[in-house]
């Protein structure tokens, strides 16, 4: 419990100052409660007094009695209105700053971090795990901190005026410790499994709901919603083997501070009886008796939400270990956009296999700056992950790459991002308008501008066919256009971001026969005097590359233009004889 408070404390950082004078106001707060319980015993000793002795009971004492509760009442108020205002905005700046962070340092990992990192694991984090903090954190410190320290004090008084009764209290506070620290040894234990289930449902409703076609199309709905429901099943076993080992531990520390409570009354009562207390110090005590523990019985719920805020901390440990690519990155201009790749090599990495698997092997060649380069090979040869390479999405495992004649692992990731444009064969739109998608990579882009890029990748006019035409928000991952109009679209977003080295991958694979040619026209207007990298099966975009690069098995097969390398009659001319078989297909 200690442990995490400190971690929560720690992670204050600027806002400690905050943290601590919401303890104060905390305080204060107990004192303007426990202060009218107090004075009810002094007023009823001495009407008890009054009466006792025939005097008439003061009038004026139930205006001072009604003016004492109401300033009371206004304090607690007045203070925990200012603790709130100290305390409740952390949690909200802490994890919108960390949430900022955290997307920040994903922007700057490698690819291979996500094959390493499990999906449900960095989806929890980011959202079970931080508003656990953002709703819990604070609150359970000020539980924690501020329900000793409001028992500390009473403790203090009482030892002035009846120390039998101080220690009853302390001994009760120290039996029910007991007792918090197996809550918090039982909740330590079991939620990192909980969190582990947690994971696992994440996991099991992302597959389930991306797989809903897949699912319908083959009439499977029982076999894939088997593992959702297994890890809905699981999670709430393990939540009720929580619950039942927290209940008995909270009763018996609940039943410490009660009986502890009834001691002090019987305690002081004795006191009294025996003539060493007055009846207004026996009364204040044996009221105070029963709001003692007020503030330390919620403590039970602290020390278990204590264990699931530690492991939150412990889960955010998977971004702050992550190993920035660009972490000594500087902002590099290159003097050119030539492009070079010597002896490079590339293994994927994958928490789940026992070795990694080798990708690229000793691949060196070079693109010249304002050349064209087509890649091609058969499926699984690495010709994707040579572009992946050149954006750095991935480090290489050995060897280098260069562009301008400088280490791409030497420029920050912004520098060196902004000299790419890319269009990948799986195009991801936003959840936003078709404007803001075309205009992603750039800023303070005019009007003009914008429409113009969609008309050279001929997506003007079906845009402006859509209900909203630019700003028709187009729904997650861009599923409301069909494949050829989402290619179109982000083939529109790399004409306007006009960067000088344009990467094409499968660009025209979703494309309709009837626009291929007019976009294939965009593109080589668009690649005028750039230096641009092409994988591409159709003939018709690599035919007239500057140099053609033959990728199989990882390596170079072969280089140079398709007319040497048809007449070499190797591999390509293999691949162009298949692909014209495959293209001049019909059905019997």
């Amino acid at each position: 419990m200690f442990k995490t408070i400190k971690r929560i404390i720690d992670w204050c950082g600027g806002f400690k100052k905050s943290l601590f004078a919401g303890f104060i106001f905390s305080f204060l707060s107990s004192w303007a409660v426990a202060a009218p319980v107090a004075y009810a015993g002094y007023v009823i000793a001495g009407v008890v007094s009054d009466i006792r002795s025939g005097r008439a009971i003061d009038p004026s004492l139930w205006y001072k009695s009604l003016g004492l509760i109401t300033v009371m009442v206004l304090a607690r108020f007045l203070f925990d209105y200012l603790k709130a205002r100290c305390h409740e905005k952390i949690g909200y700046e802490l994890v919108a700053r960390d949430r900022l962070w955290i997307g920040e340092a994903l922007k700057r990992v490698s690819l291979g971090y996500f094959q390493i990192n499990d999906t449900g694991a960095i989806l929890n984090a980011i959202t079970t795990g931080l508003a656990t903090l953002e709703n819990m954190g604070i609150r359970m410190v000020d539980n924690f901190i501020g329900g000793y320290l409001n028992f500390l004090c009473i403790l203090l008084f009482l030892f002035g005026i009846i120390p039998q009764c101080a220690l009853i209290a302390l001994g009760g506070v120290l039996v029910s410790f007991v007792f918090l620290l197996m809550i918090s040894k039982h909740s330590r234990e079991n939620t990192k499994v909980l969190s582990e289930e947690n994971e696992r449902l994440t996991r099991a409703a992302l597959e389930y709901t991306r797989g809903l076609p897949i699912v319908k199309s083959f009439g499977m709905d029982g076999e894939s919603i088997k593992d959702f429901k297994d890890a809905c099943r699981r999670g709430r076993e393990i939540a009720l083997k929580i619950e039942w080992g927290f209940i008995p531990y909270n009763c018996l520390h609940i039943f410490a501070l009660k009986a502890a409570s009834v001691w002090m009354i019987l305690a002081v009562m004795y006191a009294g009886m025996s003539g060493k207390l007055e009846l207004s110090m026996v009364l204040i005590v044996a009221f105070l008796s029963m709001s003692i523990f007020n503030s330390v019985e919620p403590i039970a719920d602290s020390a278990h939400v204590l264990s699931v805020i530690n492991n939150a901390f412990d889960k955010m440990k998977i971004f702050s270990d992550a190993q920035l690519l660009d972490a000594e990155g500087e902002d590099i201009k290159p003097e050119n956009y030539g492009i070079t790749f010597n002896n490079v090599e590339f293994s994927y990495s994958d928490a789940k296999a026992t070795e990694d698997r080798k990708v690229l092997k000793d691949i060196t060649f070079t693109i010249p700056e304002g050349s064209t380069t087509a890649i091609v090979g058969p499926s699984g040869s690495g010709k994707t992950t040579i572009c992946n390479l050149v954006a750095r999405f991935y480090d290489v495992t050995k060897g280098e790459i260069t562009l301008g004649g400088v280490d791409v692992r030497r420029y920050s990731l912004d520098s060196l991002l902004s000299n790419i444009s890319m269009v990948f064969q799986n195009v991801y739109l936003f959840n936003d308008t078709i404007r803001a998608n075309i205009c992603f990579g750039r800023e303070n882009v005019t009007e003009e501008e914008m429409i113009e890029a969609a008309k050279k990748a001929r997506c003007h006019d079906f845009i402006m066919e859509l209900p909203d035409g630019y700003d028709t928000v187009i729904g997650e991952g861009g599923g409301t256009l069909s494949g050829g109009q989402k290619q179109r679209v982000s083939i529109a977003r790399a004409i306007l971001k006009n960067a000088p080295i344009i990467i094409l991958d499968e660009s025209t694979a979703s494309i309709d026969p009837e626009n291929e040619h007019l976009i294939q026209g965009a593109l080589t207007d668009l690649s005028k005097g750039k230096t641009v990298i092409i994988i591409a099966h159709r003939l018709a975009t690599i035919e007239s590359a500057d140099q053609i690069l033959v990728i199989d098995d990882g390596r170079v097969a072969e280089r140079g233009k398709h007319e040497e390398l048809v007449k070499l009659g190797g591999k390509y001319a293999n691949f162009v004889k298949i692909r014209e078989m495959a293209e001049n297909w019909q059905i019997a």
